[in-house]
């Protein structure tokens, strides 16, 4: 069997773990969730990054953060995960779903200025396979219109946009260490905020709305309920195992390249009959997924069926959230969404993790090619 993905460990993360039970503290906020926020913090050049139990609750910081009430409108792409909206329904607010590109399925930035209304209180945008949004566009709109940016990069750690780290873009930028991702924990997340007038208020927002970590600074004498917030830390035992692969994460990243480009070079002989990722030149990617684009759904399901019928686990991915129940009880669609719609049912994603062989990948490609399948020549 060749799952679609295997969690891995790389180098320190049982050390890591042990000595951080050995320090006395595997609450949050101890000295490994301290080494990562450094790290991260230094690798992205980013005035601030708070670790959280997940990406999710990353999104959900920053709703609060942006003070997101009933009725409120945030713009963002229906083909993403569920958190992107979710986060701001919490607070009562309005996902306003927007189309995507045909080619690097991230939000159509030029259907952006159509979707906003004197509700519009922030944009956010998802970095899709860790490819970047046309971010200079997205932000000039932002500007003009006095708008937060909130980037859901959580396929995106290590990739950029003209040379500039994605999540580091935007008012804030969220990040994810799933299991699924390049560089995991399990469950895991950040929060990097970019505009220094959030940092007070999303420490405090982190701990249960309490000034807790204003005192443990020194800053004041004892610690009160001022805000509100939730429990938002991960466990040390977790930044433990995550600091490890924080250190290793240009490693992941060469290795997962490489796989991506193997893929690459061996789908384009079906070039005309399916379709490749793209890439722009202005953005740098970091190999989070491997996907190919189909005709259509028919020929999707067929080959997700045969693949797994040969102990092969490709995948597809999104169900548009325009079109989930949830999405249409809470949200609202502004224009057309054909590409999302063709995209959710022709889109596959191929197995892809740090540990994935030659040898699985050879076998994989040989089930593809192998001659009399209906796959020969698709």
């Amino acid at each position: 069997m060749i799952p679609f993905n295997k969690p891995f460990l790389i180098d320190k993360e049982f050390e890591y773990i042990q000595d951080a039970i050995n320090q006395g503290v595997l609450r949050g906020d101890g000295i490994y969730t301290k080494k990562c926020h450094e790290f991260l913090e230094k690798k992205l050049n980013c005035k601030k990054a708070l670790l959280t139990h997940s990406c999710t609750a990353a999104l959900e910081m920053a709703a609060i953060l942006l003070d997101i009430k009933p009725g409120d409108e945030i713009i963002m792409p229906s083909y993403t995960f569920v958190s992107t909206a979710n986060a701001f329904v919490l607070r009562g607010g309005v996902p306003v779903f927007v189309d995507i590109r045909e080619d690097t399925l991230n939000i159509d930035e030029n259907l952006i200025e159509n979707a906003i209304t004197e509700k519009t209180k922030a944009i956010c945008v998802v970095h899709y396979a860790g490819v970047s949004c046309e971010m200079d566009k997205i932000l000039e709109i932002a500007k003009k219109y006095k708008l937060p940016v909130v980037e859901d990069a959580a396929q995106a750690l290590g990739s950029f946009y003209k040379e500039k780290p994605l999540g580091t873009i935007g008012d804030l930028g969220c990040f994810s260490f799933h299991e699924t991702k390049n560089v995991i924990s399990g469950e895991g997340g950040a929060l990097i905020i970019n505009d220094p007038k959030y940092i007070e208020r999303a420490e405090i927002i982190r701990e249960k709305g309490t000034n807790r970590s204003q005192f443990f600074r020194g800053e004041v004498d004892k610690y009160t309920w001022v805000d509100i917030g939730s429990s938002f830390l991960p466990s040390d035992m977790v930044a433990a195992y995550l600091f490890s692969q924080l250190e290793n994460m240009d490693k992941i990243n060469k290795k997962r390249m490489e796989i991506w480009q193997n893929y690459d070079e061996f789908f384009s002989r079906y070039d005309g009959k399916i379709r490749r990722p793209y890439i722009p030149n202005n953005c740098k990617h970091n190999a989070h997924m491997y996907y190919v684009l189909f005709k259509n759904l028919a020929e999707r399901t067929q080959f997700i069926d045969y693949m797994k019928s040969n102990g092969i686990n490709p995948v597809f991915h999104y169900i548009p959230l325009h079109s989930s129940p949830a999405g249409i009880k809470y949200g609202r669609v502004s224009g057309d969404m054909a590409v999302t719609d063709r995209v959710s049912d022709t889109l596959v994603r191929m197995p892809m993790y740090y540990t994935l062989s030659d040898e699985e990948l050879s076998s994989i490609k040989s089930f593809i090619t192998k001659e009399g399948t209906e796959f020969e020549n698709f």
